[in-house]
């Protein structure tokens, strides 16, 4: 077996601040613990007074605290040192565990060792990031509901059905030749079926936790002195923009984030769509031609004045995005603002200068990415729940029809593909290629 190695890291962000912690991790943590404090530590004690480095110096004065394994957060031995938050204390506290041999932690490891040691399982380590990045109150309280096992309880249930259903039916294998259809007799048909309804159930939670962690990307398109830059003002409730009555004001990009019942609204406003030889012009357009193409929806801005929309102006790849007309200006024409919707795309009139007419853009938006919250048993998901899900709903799917088919083998074998799509959320069945992507993403120290 590899040797486990000892980790360190600054678990609090970089930076000046009144308290600075240093995670200490693995089999030298307690040997680290006596040396730098000179003196052995109770567990879950709380122990105020010196750090000492290897030379007896002291470096700092604060709290430290011993957890022993396996009643610790990675189920390792773990040493904490709270002291003040100078990048120069810090530096030397982490210098001094690496001198009594520790290494540098990698992003993620310490919660990437709390799942390999069983302490959370995969769902649970994610919300902890997802936790520490939460941008709105309600996208944090979904976060604490994934991370105290709401989502992972859900998954654990239909797991534990979906594998005592195939249990079944690989044990009447043996007994095709007996008059008796136990396929039948035990109901296997409405069981898949009730399967298959409440994974249809928790992918619509799922999307719904997706939007609310990640939101979606809005870019605001148009030609010059449409009111682009006015619009994004109006969204964001402060001047983030540079407005003029001179067109062309915006000649780069300027991205915003703001929330929508707690999802997160990125917005882009980008440079006056049209012909020009100026060459900052012409860069500005380019950049916005590539925002307009990897966003989610367009809201493509025109006055009032000209009657309609003009579409050309936009970069052919758009034709399949979401594209909201927003009829700016209506306050110099006496119309009132309204939202329309037909076949082939959503009008909102508005004024952006005056602000009347965003709240339907606002509820617009949240039409078109379908966000919908569903009450307090909303948790957030990622993209990979959202695959898995689709995956063991398939694998279902075609179980059914199998079992109408009378193939009771492919039952057998799609519940098998579907248990270990859906162990793979809770990282039951997960890829080392897996593991290193996702906790890589995390933060160092976490």
């Amino acid at each position: 077996m590899a040797k486990i190695e000892t980790i360190c890291a600054l678990a609090t962000a970089v930076g000046q601040g009144g308290i600075g912690v240093v995670r200490i991790s693995g089999p030298l943590a307690s040997d680290i613990a006596n040396q730098v404090l000179r003196r052995n530590l109770e567990p879950r004690y709380a122990y105020y007074g010196s750090f000492y480095d290897g030379e007896g110096d002291e470096i700092d004065k604060g709290v430290a605290i011993y957890f022993p394994n396996p009643h610790s957060y990675t189920g390792e031995d773990v040493f904490e040192l709270q002291g003040h938050g100078g990048m120069s204390v810090m530096r030397q506290l982490l210098e001094v565990a690496t001198s009594l041999g520790a290494r540098l932690a990698e992003p993620g490891e310490f919660s990437k060792r709390a799942f390999l040691n069983g302490k959370m399982d995969l769902v649970q380590a994610e919300a902890v990031q997802d936790l520490i990045q939460a941008s709105s109150d309600q996208s944090a309280r979904c976060a604490i509901r994934s991370l105290s096992g709401e989502f992972s309880e859900k998954i654990n249930h239909l797991l534990t059905a979906m594998i005592n259903l195939r249990v079944f039916v690989e044990a009447t294998i043996d007994f095709s030749d007996e008059e008796i259809d136990f396929l039948a007799s035990h109901e296997v048909a409405e069981k898949l079926e009730n399967l298959a309804c409440e994974l249809t159930e928790i992918l619509e939670c799922a999307n719904q936790g997706a939007l609310l962690r990640d939101g979606i990307h809005v870019a605001i398109a148009g030609k010059p002195n449409a009111g682009k830059s006015s619009l994004l003002n109006a969204l964001t409730e402060r001047p983030s923009a540079i407005v003029t009555a001179i067109a062309g004001t915006t000649r780069d990009v300027l991205k915003e984030t703001i929330h929508i019942n707690g999802m997160p609204l990125h917005i882009i406003d980008t440079a006056g769509l049209h012909q020009s030889e100026d060459i900052v012009e012409q860069e500005g357009i380019r950049r916005a031609h590539a925002e307009i193409d990897n966003a989610d929806v367009v809201l493509l801005v025109f006055d009032a004045k000209d009657g309609a929309a003009d579409h050309s102006i936009l970069p052919f790849e758009v034709a399949n995005k979401p594209i909201i007309e927003i009829r700016n200006k209506i306050d110099l024409v006496n119309e009132r603002p309204q939202s329309q919707n037909s076949e082939d795309c959503v009008s909102i009139s508005l004024s952006a200068k005056s602000k009347e007419g965003v709240s339907l853009l606002k509820q617009s938006l949240a039409d078109v990415a379908g966000y919908h919250p569903v009450g307090d048993g909303l948790v957030l998901a990622r993209k990979r729940h959202i695959m898995a899900i689709k995956a063991t709903l398939e694998f279902v799917e075609n179980a059914i029809h199998q079992l109408e088919a009378g193939a009771s083998e492919l039952v057998a074998e799609d519940l098998r593909q579907a248990s270990i799509s859906l162990g793979s959320i809770t990282g039951e069945f997960t890829s080392d290629d897996l593991l290193g992507e996702i906790f890589s993403s995390f933060c160092i120290g976490k």
